[in-house]
């Protein structure tokens, strides 16, 4: 059962949250690298993102929160479907997000499947070309304006890279750890781990 529903798009300190949040809740936190070893879910997603119905408990069975795409772009039916979740939005400078995903996740062709499950999901964030700036940044703007109308103000907490332990800590009633956050997936970083793959 899901303790916390990420609705903060991909480059926003996603994995640095998921790792934050495995020591909080002592459980799994799903994000896009939960999908590359599992071929069913590549599909799964896929079928969501084209309207076909979608067994979420079943998706999340043995997680405990979820951050990053491909869910944030289900934010609306995982608010509903998991009622008792904190939902959390994950922000950042839209410029410094748009350098971000534009250097990383969105300069990547992946092979199939996989690559028609990012295309699909991607078109719900924008209808532009992952190359459109404004398009994109619009879009980014667009996607945390309608997580903060949709999301009681009493269930929405967010967040930057900035604010570490605290704001997860409050929300969740949880003692702030002794050790520093975590802080993961730098773009220099995720531009060599996809270096080490494509080699």
């Amino acid at each position: 059962m899901l303790r916390v529903v990420g609705a903060g798009v991909g480059r926003t300190g996603t994995l640095s949250l998921k790792l934050a949040l495995e020591k909080l809740l002592g459980a799994p936190c799903y994000h896009m690298m939960e999908v590359f070893p599992r071929p069913e879910h590549v599909e799964a997603w896929r079928a969501a993102a084209q309207g076909r119905a979608t067994d979420w408990h079943e998706l999340f069975r043995g997680y405990a929160a979820t951050v990053d795409w491909p869910a944030a772009s289900f934010w609306p039916e995982l608010v509903q479907t998991f009622p008792d979740a904190l939902v959390l939005l994950s922000t950042r400078d839209p410029e410094s997000w748009w350098r971000s995903v534009r250097a990383t996740i969105f300069s990547i062709n992946p092979p199939e499947p996989m690559g028609s499950m990012v295309r699909a999901v991607f078109a719900r964030f924008t209808s532009s070309s992952l190359d459109d700036r404004e398009g994109c940044l619009a879009a980014f703007e667009r996607h945390n304006a309608a997580v903060r109308r949709g999301v009681p103000a009493e269930r929405l907490v967010e967040w930057t890279a900035s604010d570490g332990w605290g704001p997860l800590c409050r929300a969740l009633s949880l003692p702030v750890p002794a050790e520093p956050f975590p802080h993961a997936n730098s773009t220099e970083e995720f531009q060599a781990r996809l270096a080490t793959l494509r080699r």
